[in-house]
């Protein structure tokens, strides 16, 4: 018996899509196979074949930062134009982290 076929019709960045194809074409994959791939493996899993992730806000990444660095906390003061000032003999660390990432 044949299966049936269907399309899928999804919009996506041309980037991403010209990157990816790139890569499959590298692989010997058309697209087509690819999503089919990609649903089968989703119908076998019974999920996503991969584990989604929030992407943290940047006030979470700059706090994931200073924690991964050991940097101490300390409140920020911020000058006119919005940038962090740290007192340099105080803090040299914080200072250090605030100039050069």
């Amino acid at each position: 018996m044949l299966a049936t076929k269907s399309n899928v019709n999804v919009k996506i960045d041309t980037t991403v899509k010209e990157t990816a194809t790139m890569l499959l074409n590298r692989m010997g994959i058309d697209q087509t196979t690819a999503i089919d791939m990609f649903y089968r493996q989703i119908i076998a899993e019974r999920r996503l074949p991969f584990q989604p992730v929030v992407s943290l806000a940047p006030e979470e990444q700059l706090t994931a930062a200073i924690a991964k660095r050991n940097i101490p906390r300390i409140k920020l003061e911020a000058d006119e134009n919005g940038y962090a000032t740290v007192n340099k003999d105080e803090h040299p660390e914080i200072y250090d982290w605030v100039v050069n990432g």
